[in-house]
């Protein structure tokens, strides 16, 4: 099951960045990104997804290799010659908890490490490609805490023509700027904390008790937000098993923030336990001894399996989530559903 069971990682992983493929493109055609930053955020997505891809391929991975012996007839040969049913069923069995203690591993730890360094990633990001925010024509607010206004944009070169801000950082003295061209300089040292914005050619407007009028050919902005990557909180998603338990014992306040640490701590179980659900059902769907034609279509059947699960397990957390449904019900359920419809195709294969 080892080479099908990696195999199955690599075809989840493909089919996960299939479904980002638009928008890792965006962010190489609109935003300007290098090769090597898209290939972090999809390695970080990757990471965060590793506790859900491994049930899937484990599932794969049991289905194609009791489907094989089954065509074979080696399940025929194997009960021929004394072995029982938990004999036969042991390897998928054994390789279930090994894998189960991966993917709690993964989402206790690695997998909020992977989600925070995305978190991280995409809000330097957002900051260090700010000439990406600026849309051509319209007012952009939350620029640096600035409103901004530009005639034309080139997002890869950060160029901006005719070009309108309104600086209100200084509450007591706001600043209307008028320029006719603009460049975004980033400072390579503190991506995502620093940058220049250069303007060439126009007037600084300043209301006070008075106004002021300036007229510049060349004036720089300084645009500097040192502290919002380091005190940004984490998500619940990046926090790791303890941080969660922490949370939970020192006491939340927020009813709709309880809800959600209950959720991450039990659909992190959850999902976890499903390793060892989806290897008995690969076993019961797999198997089946009376039958030569099943050879192929593990993928489909995994597919189709895990389609239903997700949407059983999406439809369950938003009900845990919204309050609709005691947390541990909710996100138990999916796992209890589908280990009752594998313990029938066990049954029904066996007897």
């Amino acid at each position: 099951m080892w080479p099908s069971l990696i195999i199955g990682i690599m075809v989840f992983v493909f089919i996960l960045l299939m479904v980002k493929a638009i928008h890792y493109t965006e962010f190489v055609l609109v935003h300007g990104l290098g090769l090597e930053v898209v290939g972090q955020i999809m390695g970080y997505s990757v990471i965060s997804f590793l506790p859900a891809l491994l049930p899937m391929s484990l599932l794969f991975s049991v289905l194609m290799t009791y489907g094989r012996l089954s065509h074979d007839s080696e399940i025929v040969a194997l009960k021929a010659t004394g072995h029982s049913m938990w004999s036969i069923l042991f390897p998928a069995f054994l390789l279930s908890i090994l894998v189960a203690f991966i993917s709690s591993q993964t989402s206790f730890h690695l997998a909020p490490w992977g989600n925070r360094q995305f978190e991280v990633l995409i809000t330097k990001l957002g900051q260090t490609k700010a000439g990406a925010s600026i849309r051509e024509g319209t007012f952009s607010e939350g620029f640096f805490d600035m409103v901004v206004y530009a005639n034309s944009v080139d997002s890869k070169k950060g160029e901006l023509t005719k070009v309108f801000i309104f600086d209100e950082r200084d509450a007591d003295s706001p600043l209307t700027v008028i320029a006719k061209s603009g460049q975004l300089v980033q400072d390579p040292k503190n991506p995502g904390h620093s940058a220049l914005l250069r303007l060439f050619n126009g007037n600084i407007h300043r209301k006070s008790e008075s106004h002021t009028k300036i007229n510049f050919n060349s004036f720089d902005i300084r645009l500097i937000d040192p502290v919002k990557y380091e005190t940004r909180e984490k998500s619940p998603p990046s926090l790791t098993i303890d941080e969660i338990n922490d949370k939970l014992k020192a006491g939340v306040k927020d009813p709709e923030m309880l809800r959600t640490l209950q959720t991450e701590y039990n659909k992190r179980w959850a999902i976890a336990a499903a390793c060892i659900i989806f290897a008995l059902l690969g076993v019961g769907l797999g198997t089946n001894p009376n039958s030569r034609r099943q050879k192929s279509g593990g993928l489909v059947i995994s597919l189709v399996v895990v389609i239903l699960y997700w949407i059983i397990y999406v439809s369950a957390e938003g009900f845990a989530r919204s309050g609709q449904a005691p947390v541990q019900i909710a996100i138990w359920t999916p796992n209890l559903i589908f280990f009752l419809f594998s313990l029938w195709s066990l049954k029904r294969v066996w007897n």
